[in-house]
């Protein structure tokens, strides 16, 4: 008794006749209301199976009040978002997740400050139930506007923008990224390097100042200023800075670059100066990602999850939603690793992962 492909769509009265019940028993099953009786909402389903009805998204979001649609909000512009792998990485994460949970992604980029109007005109116009936001920087707008809309956010990396600190605290997923560079760091101290430059990120973003404070207290001492150069997570900042480098500390005889890409720039320098690596120079890296296992040679990094960061965001945000539709974390690649995290996010608190230094050949 399925409807033709071109024929009318089966309808909720349709439906109800079939399942023998009223039209709103259906619309409380179809959009998972509560107090239907199971037996009830099994012959619904069956109902709903054998004639292919699909519910009305519209109408269905009258009664939900939902869209069942999340923003992902990227304060980057798309050039530099897919040049580099960790975003591809963290949309990987989120999509699969929001897909387990049937919500659609949206995704929104930020090419200019104009652009900042435009996506806070649609995050405060009700056409997404929630949103995810990552790659902030300092003084970032996106927060503030989130949070005049009233709508439910989470964020990707430590809060650091005016206002972060208010009740109740941001939602995040980040990783500990002191605890990563001071094992970059010490690995390199223990393999007899002193001149250990430091290659960051930009300063107003907090992955950045926590990789640049975790360097500093690995070395437990105030470092050389000359050993310090921004590279502004780029493959070509990576390279300039370390010819900066270079150029003001010629006897430096390691670098600890904040993202696999700034180390892939470095190691282009290093090989165009005649510097060996690691032999004259040793290499350590930042993310574990694709650019790392293509570095020559093989590069030593700090390794992050960055597709299991972008699940927890989703899930964290499915959780904040509706505790119901977040999926089981069960059976699913790196369950065993993100229980103790899964636990947070049913509570509704920040999450951090666990970074770890990955040895290979560049140190």
């Amino acid at each position: 008794m399925v409807s033709e492909p071109n024929g009318p769509r089966p309808t909720l009265e349709a439906v109800a006749a079939l399942a023998g019940v009223s039209r709103a028993t259906v619309s409380r099953v179809v959009n998972g209301g509560a107090g239907v009786r199971a037996a009830v909402q099994e012959r619904v389903r069956q109902a709903v199976a054998e004639l292919g009805y699909v519910p009305n998204s519209a109408a269905r979001s009258l009664v939900t009040r939902r869209t069942g649609a999340v923003a992902v909000v990227i304060a980057e512009p798309e050039t530099r978002v897919f040049s580099d792998p960790f975003f591809g990485r963290q949309l990987r994460g989120i999509s699969r997740e929001l897909a387990a949970a049937d919500t659609q992604l949206l995704l929104m980029f930020v090419e200019h400050r104009d652009d900042y109007d435009r996506i806070g005109r649609y995050l405060s116009a009700g056409h997404v139930d929630g949103a995810l936001m990552f790659s902030l920087h300092r003084d970032d707008p996106l927060p503030a506007m989130a949070e005049r809309a009233g709508l439910p956010t989470v964020y990707g990396g430590r809060p650091d923008w005016a206002g972060a600190g208010r009740a109740p605290r941001p939602l995040y997923v980040d990783t500990d990224n002191r605890g990563g560079a001071r094992q970059a760091v010490r690995h390199l101290l223990g393999r007899g390097r002193r001149r250990i430059a430091v290659i960051t990120g930009p300063l107003d973003q907090t992955s950045a100042v926590d990789r640049l404070d975790g360097y500093r207290e690995a070395l437990g001492t105030e470092p050389d200023p000359r050993l310090i150069a921004d590279g502004g997570f780029t493959a070509g900042g990576g390279e300039r800075a370390m010819a900066e480098l270079l150029d003001a500390a010629p006897d430096l005889d390691a670098v600890f670059a904040c993202s696999d890409l700034m180390a892939n720039g470095a190691l282009r320098t290093l090989r165009a100066r005649g510097r060996r690596v690691p032999d004259d120079v040793a290499v350590v890296g930042y993310d574990d990602l694709e650019p790392a296992a293509w570095a020559d040679p093989p590069l030593t990094t700090v390794r992050q999850d960055v597709e299991e960061m972008g699940r927890l965001m989703a899930r964290l945000l499915l959780r904040l939603l509706d505790p119901r539709k977040a999926p089981g974390t069960e059976g699913s690649p790196g369950a065993e690793e993100a229980r103790d995290a899964d636990a947070d996010a049913a509570g509704l608190a920040p999450v951090i992962t666990q970074a770890r230094l990955v040895v290979r050949e560049s140190a």
